[in-house]
């Protein structure tokens, strides 16, 4: 559960008690709680830097309070965030203050939000490299043994690798999620979108298998698919992150992480010829945007295949 008292510590009083009565309105709107905690932190962090920055944000006055805001503390604001985290950061904190602002405008404390006029902070889009079958054959290989754990990685592995679900997708996976008649799971989308995904033979075995061995553990009626290798709390998106950082330096792979696998999915998807719109309904997308940034990192080798493959120029 959400504890706004760590969220807003070091906070003014009166950014406090708005940031209370927004989280109010986000809950009734039943916005998940992590995007309730982002939306949050991105003030609470606004205000202790206005704290902090107060001497040198004297030319744009105090903002002892939200209603007294003005647009430069924002760009300064921004401007620090680009200069100490990224522009991904700085872009959103940007989102969230907008939320903040817009609710502001909508209980009529502020006549206008002081980000109407604020650009966004420009980022860059990184290519992620996609872990294909070669890398991925080496961390499976970490996952032999027949002990609990190896039976758990696998199957997490395989179902990130074999459906290209994200991290806190598979994290979130119930046991009810989980249909073994039919080969399918139940992710619990973005958005609160929900999709069900087959999965293949060798992803079914893997997840079996687990299954069997986590029936006769402490915890086994947890209503959460993965379990810790000790106590009966479920393992979180951050366990299974810290599990694939592990597998990853064990098989001798850098930077394994689930989103590596997403990016693959796409990739193989695309270069099989499937259709975009099936992408998008398999992956949980609402942007046709998407699909560009997916993949790309391989949309040379695919463009490079292409053109083997219609040999422009070399038919006469």
């Amino acid at each position: 559960m959400l504890d706004l008292r760590k969220v807003f510590h070091g906070v003014a009083a009166i950014w406090s008690d708005y940031g209370r009565d927004w989280d109010r309105t986000l809950r009734s709107g039943n916005y998940p709680e992590t995007t309730r905690y982002n939306y949050l932190l991105a003030v609470a962090q606004f205000d202790r830097f206005l704290i902090a920055e107060a001497e040198r944000l004297v030319a744009h006055e105090a903002a002892n309070d939200p209603v007294e805001v003005q647009r430069g503390h924002v760009e300064e604001f921004q401007a620090w965030m680009v200069r100490t985290r990224s522009a991904s950061t700085a872009l959103n904190k940007h989102k969230g203050l907008q939320q903040f602002f817009k609710w502001l405008a909508e209980e009529e404390d502020i006549e206008r939000s002081p980000l109407e006029r604020v650009k966004q902070p420009k980022t860059t889009q990184p290519l992620i490299p996609i872990l294909g079958d070669e890398d991925t054959a080496k961390i499976l290989a970490t996952c032999r043994a027949a002990d609990f754990l190896s039976l758990r990685d696998e199957a997490i592995i395989r179902v990130l690798y074999n459906t290209g679900a994200r991290l806190s997708e598979v994290a979130g996976l119930q046991l009810d999620d989980v249909d073994l008649n039919v080969d399918t799971l139940l992710f619990h989308g973005k958005g609160m979108k929900d999709r069900r995904v087959r999965f293949g033979p060798k992803a079914g075995r893997a997840l079996s298998r687990y299954l069997r061995a986590r029936s006769r553990r402490r915890g086994s009626d947890v209503p959460a698919v993965w379990l810790p290798e000790r106590g009966d709390m479920p393992l979180a998106a951050n366990g299974i992150k810290l599990m694939l950082r592990r597998r990853g330096e064990q098989a001798g792979v850098a930077n394994v992480h689930a989103h590596r696998w997403r990016h693959n999915f796409a990739h193989e998807w695309k270069l099989a010829g499937g259709d975009t719109g099936d992408l998008m309904v398999v992956m949980g997308w609402s942007s046709d945007d998407m699909p560009r940034r997916y993949g790309a990192s391989a949309a040379a080798e695919r463009a490079q295949l292409t053109h083997a493959r219609l040999r422009i120029g070399e038919r006469v």
